[in-house]
């Protein structure tokens, strides 16, 4: 008998053990996840710096052209993660306040974006936006007043001076032995009348919808999640789909200032970093590991 009451005692103890545990596990009903982002000149963490400076990384393209960044900002957008399952869970998708962000090397506290809320689960993909896309891309103070104002700063400037939307890139910086200017902006464009907004038609859509793998699925729940992502500007000239040769001039083929280049020059620096949209999406980006 006195057997019997302890295997008793032991089962209950047991039993109320495992109910703990499963009570705990069911009210993590959500939590945060952490996008991270590390610029880089392929593995080197990019330091930026002026035409002379000693400290500044300098990055050769296979080109064959040194170069280097004072300047690096890209705005990221319209997040999704997607379940093992395939479940794909939009965040703040429709609403740049609360689901977009400035990445500025400059700043290190814009390299880190604290995702609220999001379902428990175990997630295998990230889906993000390299730009804004075509149905919010307007400079609308009155929807989106903080993400207006944020790229709008005095030293972010990620807004097109004719108003018609915002910059997705904005690198600055020096290239060639004698740090000629390299200005390099990117965006979607429009077509039409300047000045009138009723003959405006989208011309060329520089959003890409970036995709990515992660190498072990981020588990939600107890756990709250970092995803580290590299973003690899090596690939800014030395891309999968171009390789490109900055030179500076008036004619149809100079693309390293932004009054110069063209649309079709623009859109060789989009592909490169952001994918061509049909057979690469991940362009520069990649996940280097998950934190969970």
């Amino acid at each position: 008998m006195r057997n019997l009451k302890k295997y008793l005692f032991l089962s209950a103890v047991s039993l109320a053990f495992v109910s703990c545990s499963s009570d705990d596990d069911a009210s993590a009903v959500a939590n945060n996840v952490t996008l991270s982002f590390k610029n880089t000149f392929g593995d080197t963490e990019i330091i930026l710096g002026g035409a002379t400076s000693s400290s500044a990384s300098v990055n050769t393209s296979d080109a064959g052209q040194v170069h280097r960044f004072s300047e690096l900002k890209y705005v990221i957008s319209n997040i999704r993660l997607i379940k093992a399952d395939g479940t794909e869970i939009p965040y703040n998708v429709n609403n740049l306040d609360k689901g977009a962000m400035v990445i500025d090397q400059s700043k290190s506290s814009s390299l880190s974006y604290i995702m609220n809320n999001i379902p428990t689960g175990e997630y295998k993909q990230i889906k993000f936006g390299l730009g804004v896309r075509s149905d919010l891309n307007t400079l609308d103070q009155t929807r989106f007043p903080n993400f207006y104002a944020t790229a709008g700063a005095n030293d972010t400037e990620m807004m097109w001076e004719w108003g018609t939307g915002y910059r997705f890139t904005k690198i600055e910086g020096f290239y060639d032995t004698d740090n000629k200017e390299m200005s390099i902006h990117t965006g979607s464009t429009v077509e039409g009348t300047n000045g009138d907004e009723s003959t405006y038609i989208q011309g060329v859509d520089a959003y890409r919808n970036i995709v990515l793998d992660l190498p072990v699925n981020a588990v939600v729940g107890s756990k709250a999640p970092k995803i580290n992502i590299k973003a690899d500007f090596d690939k800014l000239l030395s891309g999968v789909s171009n390789t490109i040769t900055l030179s500076t001039g008036n004619g149809m083929g100079d693309n390293a200032t932004p009054n110069i280049h063209t649309a079709v020059q623009m859109v060789k620096f989009v592909d490169n970093i952001g994918g061509n949209g049909t057979t690469d999406n991940k362009g520069m980006f990649s996940v280097l590991n998950v934190e969970n």
